[in-house]
């Protein structure tokens, strides 16, 4: 199936961003795929995406410098020109970065880091991207299990990703006369790279999630970009302002 609908991902030079690009790219959709510094990986997605049958370029993005937001609005919209588009259908906003610590280790500089990333990033980019959104489009937004639930040392990190929930209700009320849907996918415990790859390469760490699960196990990063894939489409075309929980029924 092809269409001729366009998503941007951002972060999917790995992680749950590429699983969510190979995922859109399945459904037809091109896409672009943007990373902070890695085009190795960001390369890596492209093939993987180009494998799949689906079409996607790769062009970088660093959140956390919304100075450089206006430029990179100016490469997007050459992006879809070269595509013979003008308008972007899907903006998944997928990058941040999780600091984790308990009260008394974390610092005003982790604090930021997160904040400014995870908050400041997202809507920044969001408001540079707006009015290339498409009729109709969709906004998805990446949060985590964590803002219903709490786990040690997460707090600054959950805070972020409540303050983005959060965002994505207002600018639903916002963007909605256009038609544009804007909403969350929490992902619960996913065995990525994210904080180091622990939830995917730490065994005791598996095992323990797991047993916090209906399901008993951990996510796969397949599992949410379906996820994400899926909010994206026409099918849900009358959800907006929505939080999804994507964790296998953690914590219940």
């Amino acid at each position: 199936m092809t269409t001729d609908k366009i998503a941007l991902v951002t972060g999917a030079n790995r992680g749950l961003g590429r699983a969510a690009a190979i995922a859109l790219a399945t459904r037809g959709l091109r896409v672009v795929v943007t990373h902070r510094g890695d085009p190795a990986g960001a390369e890596k997605t492209v093939k993987q995406v180009q494998a799949a049958g689906g079409t996607a370029t790769a062009l970088r993005l660093d959140i956390r410098d919304v100075d450089s937001f206006p430029s990179f609005t100016s490469e997007l919209s050459e992006q879809l020109e070269r595509w013979g588009a003008s308008r972007l259908d899907v903006l998944v906003n997928n990058a941040g970065v999780g600091v984790f610590g308990p009260l008394e280790a974390v610092t005003a500089e982790d604090f930021d880091a997160v904040m400014g990333t995870n908050v400041r990033g997202t809507f920044f980019l969001t408001q540079a991207v707006a009015p290339l959104l498409a009729q109709g489009g969709s906004v998805i937004n990446v949060s985590t299990s964590l803002t219903r639930h709490t786990s040690p040392a997460t707090s600054v990190y959950s805070a972020s990703k409540a303050a983005v929930e959060a965002l994505s209700r207002t600018l639903a009320g916002e963007l909605g006369a256009r038609g544009i849907r804007v909403n969350s996918i929490a992902p619960g415990p996913t065995a990525t790279d994210f904080n180091g790859g622990a939830m995917r390469d730490n065994a005791e760490m598996r095992q323990v999630l797991a047993g916090q699960t209906a399901f008993g196990r951990v996510g796969e990063p397949e599992e949410i970009g379906d996820a994400i894939a899926t909010l994206a489409t026409d099918g849900l075309r009358w959800v907006t302002a929505q939080r999804i929980e994507v964790s296998g029924g953690a914590f219940l």
